[in-house]
């Protein structure tokens, strides 16, 4: 076996315009007041010429629960506000933001953070060590950020302030994925005050450092962000320094693709999230469009291994064996969004194991034949698979219009018609988003099938996914329920390891093991994708997990 660290997650992106950088800067800090025009034909010819100010006007697919949190939803929205310790750039370098540098101890137990100085939080209060240990303490807390104790909560010790620009954290143990997870914005660093204001105001209003700040959110239809004119804290792979170009974003909340999509070519909207598979060609011809393919674990199927059918390994293997998933997924997606084999960690990770996403082909007669090896060798009148008089029927519980999009629901449809021609009874349980996240479906009682994806710029998060779920330390992102030592031994060994080639060998070897027990079977990959109109210039995707960046953003007549 061989493991392939694969390249960065390709994104797509227009080039900068030559020669009108120094300018640009100039013209749009001097004063940042007219709209950018609207309803204008967006496929007409351009000047180059920048218009002062404007409101980019976004149209998004959903709307989450609160600002900022622990979905990538959230997240994308918390960029806007919240600034990072850190960031990542297109070649995966870890480089300065409120951090402007730091360093690990020889045990990799003790890291030590330099702050920037003269950076205050948008309601006056100073950003400074303290601050950060606050937000360190807040995370970990069951009120705090669910992501991040995900990622932290095994290995968080302490924090502590050495001095107002000298932050410390100590952890229990070696995680060489530190740096990576720090650069997403479910990191985003928010006021010690306005976090003392209670979890309602904090969820309408997040307050950051970051280039913009939140003006109202008229829930179910827009959130409005305002310019932060002090803003001075840009990441190093910004685009440019100082406050954002324009006045502000519109976040439009638009879940109907065809409106979404019509809203950019009626000049309604600059930029368009998640662009319909059957407008992609027309975007592409007319518009800038971006597809971010997230790291991670893709959109895959997580199997129920300790309750109903698929506690049986051979019936696991014969479910995969019995769906063709990368013609489900290229008929439902049109070939826009690509199949990933791999149900454990997307093609855009380092530290893929690029051979395990081949060990599942289509082949109904092995189903056929696993099948009969588990003693589902009979069939009743409507040719399902029965044993000992219980028909072979898998429940598939999916996030209906949030975890999965209309087109991710014509996937699983596609593959309940595969799975019927060798005896699965598939049923369909879509879910709301508040169902999802209540935790109604989050037992092994409440299903025997459900998808999900978990965005991350590291094979690490197999530590999140797959991590035993055990009664002393339960694990809901372990969909599977899959408890295996040797496995988060693997896993915890390779997130200590300094050694590239040695993490990468180790996380290859947890994702073989993963797969010749089928807990997870890959679909296809977490994407992000815009469709911008060509008079807005540098909107671009971030690196650690696709989040749209505004702050460098700039119309031009």
């Amino acid at each position: 076996m061989s493991t392939h660290a694969r390249p960065r997650p390709a994104v797509r992106r227009r080039p900068r315009a030559s020669g009108l950088r120094p300018a640009l800067a100039v013209a749009l800090l001097a004063g940042l007041a007219a709209c950018a025009p609207a309803g204008a034909e967006p496929a007409a010819p351009t000047t180059g010429e920048p218009v002062e100010g404007g409101t980019i006007v976004h149209a998004h697919v959903q709307e989450p629960p609160c600002l900022w949190g622990g979905w990538i939803q959230q997240a994308y929205l918390s960029r806007q506000v919240l600034d990072s310790l850190v960031s990542q750039d297109e070649d995966g370098e870890i480089v300065p933001w409120l951090a402007t540098d730091w360093s690990v101890s020889e045990d990799q137990l003790v890291w030590t953070f330099t702050l920037a100085e003269g950076v205050e939080f948008t309601d006056g209060t100073p950003f400074d060590a303290q601050a950060v240990v606050d937000n360190f303490e807040f995370w970990i807390t069951e009120q705090g950020n669910s992501t991040v104790l995900a990622y932290l909560g095994t290995y968080y010790e302490s924090s502590r302030a050495v001095d107002p620009t000298t932050f410390e954290l100590t952890l229990s143990r070696p995680y060489s994925s530190l740096l990576p997870a720090l650069a997403q914005a479910y990191f985003g660093i928010q006021s010690p005050t306005a976090l003392a204001r209670g979890p309602e105001a904090n969820c309408e209003e997040p307050i950051g450092t970051g280039p913009f700040t939140v003006e109202g959110w008229e829930r179910g239809s827009v959130i409005r962000f305002a310019r932060n004119p002090d803003y001075a804290s840009a990441p190093a792979n910004a685009l440019h320094q100082g406050p954002a170009y324009v006045d502000g974003i519109e976040w439009r909340i638009v879940p109907d693709p065809v409106a979404r999509f019509g809203a950019l070519t009626t000049g309604e909207a600059h930029v368009v999230y998640d662009v319909p598979a059957t407008q992609w060609t027309a975007a592409e011809q007319q518009y800038e469009v971006q597809q971010y393919i997230t790291p991670g674990r893709p959109v895959a199927l997580g199997l129920n291994t300790v309750a109903g059918p698929f506690t049986d390994v051979r019936v696991r293997k014969a479910f995969a064996a019995a769906t063709d998933r990368e013609a489900a997924v290229r008929s439902a997606f049109l070939g826009v969004v690509p199949f990933e084999g791999n149900g454990t960690v997307s093609a855009s990770t380092p530290g893929y194991n690029a051979e395990v996403a081949d060990d599942h082909p289509y082949d109904p007669d092995t189903a056929a034949a696993l099948l009969d090896e588990a003693g589902w060798d009979s069939t009743d009148d409507e040719g399902y698979r029965v044993k000992d008089g219980e028909r072979l029927e898998v429940r598939i519980v999916y996030g209906a219009g949030s975890i999965i999009t209309p087109e991710g629901a014509t996937v699983l449809q596609n593959l309940q018609e595969q799975v019927a021609e060798v005896g699965f009874q598939v049923t369909l349980v879509p879910a709301t988003r508040d169902e999802l996240f209540s935790g109604k479906f989050s037992g092994p009682e409440s299903y025997d099938a459900k998808p999900g994806y978990w965005t991350s710029p590291t094979a690490g998060i197999l530590h999140i996914t797959f991590r035993q779920h055990l009664e002393e330390s339960p694990n809901f992102s372990n969909s599977s329920f899959y408890n295996d030592p040797e496995l988060e031994d693997l896993i915890v060994r390779a997130n200590s390891s300094l050694d590239r080639a040695e993490q990468d060998r180790l996380y290859g070897e947890a994702q073989q093991i993963l797969s010749d027990e089928a807990v997870s079977i890959g679909l296809y990959t977490q994407t992000t994708s815009l469709a911008v109109d060509p008079r807005l210039n540098d909107v671009w995707l971030e690196q650690s997990q696709g989040e749209p960046v505004y702050h460098d953003a700039w119309f031009e007549r």
